[in-house]
């Protein structure tokens, strides 16, 4: 469900909740940061369980940096 802040003109305003704004922020700025590990958005892995293996070691490098 999308949760996009309303324009400040609007007449008719949109339930907005900052808290799922928030939550929704972080989860697309962890796939941007994964996205910037070259293998991982190519996926040159072809077998799920070793491409699970490279994002789990890209999410925890990009973290951990």
């Amino acid at each position: 469900m999308p949760n996009i802040p309303p324009k400040a003109n609007r007449r008719w305003k949109n339930c907005f909740s900052p808290f799922l704004c928030r939550d929704r922020n972080a989860i697309e700025r962890m796939f941007g940061r994964l996205k910037d590990f070259r293998r991982i958005a190519t996926r040159y892995e072809r077998s799920a369980t070793n491409f699970l293996a490279e994002v789990c070691i890209a999410a925890t490098v990009s973290n951990w940096l």
